[in-house]
């Protein structure tokens, strides 16, 4: 019985190769990072079944000739999803768009494997690095849902971050108004401190 030879120049071995290194890669980056740390099931689900999609997509697209019309078709569907998705996170968006720059890294024939594994390594370094918790410790950030608007809370936002700190026991750094509900008299907030 002899053993399997795996000749990388065989396009089935280089798609697997391919294939493994994203695989790989994803599950580093969006559940040995990501989850985590923030343990958003859903967005975690949503962005490595997107890095898989996109790297059969992708892998398709670059073994026949693609035009770049056809290209930025495909960019205009995506930005469509956006368009029709609720808002995420600054976070969540950049580790979404990690894990489907690694598919594209990854899916593009003609780039040694040598190099796409060394660019993973590099990105998934990267997002470790300064994604990591005590990067940037002195700074947090909540969601906060008011039951009441204040008076000030456009006006004076000094005020508003005083009262703020007040309310939340800690130096409230900055805040950023996602909505103010008038109907319901509720007031969404994002709001940056320091504990």
């Amino acid at each position: 019985m002899q053993g399997i030879d795996i000749d990388l120049s065989d396009p089935i071995w280089e798609l697997a190769a391919r294939f493994t290194i994203n695989t790989v890669a994803m599950v580093l980056l969006i559940f040995g990072m990501y989850y985590r740390r923030y343990r958003d099931r859903e967005l975690a689900t949503t962005a490595s079944m997107f890095n898989i999609f996109a790297f059969a997509v992708l892998t398709i697209l670059s073994s026949v000739e693609f035009s770049i019309a056809a290209g930025f078709g495909l960019f205009a569907i995506l930005a469509l999803f956006s368009l029709r998705s609720e808002q995420i996170e600054k976070i969540e968006i950049a580790y979404f768009f990690g894990a489907i720059a690694v598919a594209v890294i990854c899916s593009v024939l003609g780039t040694g494997l040598i190099l796409v594994s060394t660019i993973v390594v590099f990105v998934l370094a990267a997002a470790w690095i300064l994604d990591h918790p005590k990067m940037l410790q002195s700074a947090n950030s909540t969601k906060l849902t008011l039951d009441s608007i204040d008076q000030h809370v456009l006006s004076d936002t000094d005020k508003m971050r005083a009262e703020l700190s007040k309310r939340l026991g800690v130096e409230v750094m900055n805040f950023q108004i996602v909505e103010l509900n008038y109907v319901n008299d509720l007031a969404r907030i994002n709001v940056y401190y320091r504990g």
